[in-house]
């Protein structure tokens, strides 16, 4: 692992590092917060999944989380949203390809050589992660945007040994009914539609044997975002948990849209969210 730079920030440190990962084939970025804490302590630790044309600067740059973070003794982990480089195969399309991973592993030539974001997410990356940083890998959580919404709804789900939190912003949370999802499984992953359902939200949930068991997911939703009715159906998402006895809370705000000023103005409440089911007992 290189470490590209690193910055003081509210009392902790922020890095920027890049290492060759073996899971995408290519070089990866990624930055971690280390808030302050004491020598020797290790530190409750939660990942944000970016959405579509995104990389890991997005949250770094434009979440306003650090100062928070600090105070919380948050670790964050912020890496990018696909494999890169000059010969990892691209789409002309801005929600296709490079910046458009949708955190799964590809099935489909000629996805499949480097497009493997869940594996690298919950194996390398987090593998890395804790060779080099002081996390606890026994509480974890996970959040997201948009297509990463999606990433961390459902690698939670998917991964309940790893990560104890999750929550949301705007999460593509009905992949296989609508457009968005429709374009990136049917590229990454055929058109086996079993295959697309191990990657829906709405249907691991359904499937769920712990549900009513698990802490509350946390999501929150703009009423002005334009992607609201077409391609996110947040109600979807609400009925499955409904269904199995999922406690979620579903906040619904007016005038907000789906950008990174509607991230920051609640980034707080999810931080907290984090925090108080990772915390140490």
């Amino acid at each position: 692992m290189e470490q590209i730079s690193q910055h003081a920030c509210h009392g902790g440190t922020l890095t920027y590092c890049r290492h060759v990962s073996e899971t995408l084939g290519c070089d990866m970025r990624f930055t971690v917060y280390v808030p302050p804490h004491p020598e020797g302590e290790i530190l409750p630790a939660v990942t944000y999944l970016a959405g579509l044309t995104c990389t890991e600067d997005n949250f770094t740059t434009k979440a306003g989380a650090y100062r928070l973070a600090a105070e919380l003794g948050l670790m964050l982990i912020a890496p990018d949203t696909s494999p890169r480089g000059d010969d990892v195969p691209d789409d002309e399309a801005w929600d296709f390809g490079k910046g458009a991973g949708f955190y799964l592993d590809a099935t489909e030539s000629p996805w499949d050589r480097n497009f493997r974001m869940e594996s690298y997410i919950t194996g390398e990356l987090n593998d890395l992660i804790t060779a080099h940083f002081p996390v606890d890998r026994a509480r974890q959580g996970i959040f997201g945007h948009s297509m990463g919404g999606h990433g961390a709804l459902t690698l939670y789900l998917r991964h309940p040994d790893l990560y104890k939190s999750v929550s949301a912003f705007a999460p593509i949370v009905a992949p296989t009914e609508c457009p968005w999802g429709h374009k990136a499984f049917a590229g990454y992953l055929g058109e086996n539609r079993d295959a697309w359902a191990e990657h829906d939200a709405c249907i691991l949930m359904r499937r769920s044997s712990r549900a009513a068991a698990r802490p509350t997911i946390l999501i929150d939703q703009g009423l002005d975002d334009p992607f609201l009715e077409a391609q996110l159906k947040p109600d979807l998402f609400g009925e499955a948990c409904f269904a199995v006895g999922q406690k979620l809370n579903m906040r619904r705000h007016k005038a907000y849209d789906h950008g990174y000023f509607f991230i920051q103005s609640f980034m707080e409440d999810h931080l907290r969210h984090h925090k108080a089911i990772l915390r140490d007992d």
